[in-house]
């Protein structure tokens, strides 16, 4: 970590390390989990919930990035074991066991909604701490909140479909 990219971390380095390894780690499973459901998904609207749970996986993927670039800059190292992603993670992994395009969905909303929550406590904890983090946490936070939107926006459409066909 660079001297003056120090000195500006107005709080416990080490403890903003855990909290990003743990987000690091549900960044993984959540990358897995939309590419492995998009892989997967059957039913109503497929390929446009194929489409946008690619799209997001990469976005994940993206989020990983930036989280592991910050953990070094920080002067840590960033969770290095996919078996200790499921150690610390604070959403988990739902394995899309049941295929059909509504649980896949409500699975994703499911972690999307606790990513919600824990970038919006990893932003209260970096506001005054760490500028360089917390403008990270914010772009990764609104791009939480458009995954949420999109998921339900597909799960409301295939709802609507499937009562107009009843």
């Amino acid at each position: 970590m660079g001297q003056k990219g120090r000195e500006i971390v107005k709080m416990n380095v080490d403890e903003l390390i855990d909290l990003l390894n743990k987000a690091l780690a549900d960044e993984w499973l959540a990358y897995y989990q939309y590419w492995i459901g998009a892989k997967v998904v059957k039913g109503p609207m497929k390929d446009a919930v194929i489409a946008e749970l690619t799209l997001h996986a990469t976005e994940e993927l993206s989020h990983a990035e930036l989280i592991a670039t910050r953990i070094i800059q920080l002067g840590g190292t960033p969770v290095l074991s996919p078996a200790e992603w499921l150690r610390i993670t604070g959403c988990g992994y739902d394995a899309p066991t049941d295929h059909y395009v509504e649980e896949i969905l409500n699975q994703n909303i499911k972690g999307e909604q606790c990513a919600i929550r824990v970038y919006n406590s990893l932003l209260d904890l970096t506001r005054e701490g760490d500028p360089v983090s917390y403008n990270m946490i914010l772009t990764i936070l609104s791009q939480e909140v458009e995954h949420e939107e999109d998921l339900q926006a597909l799960k409301e459409d295939i709802d609507l479909m499937l009562m107009k066909r009843q």
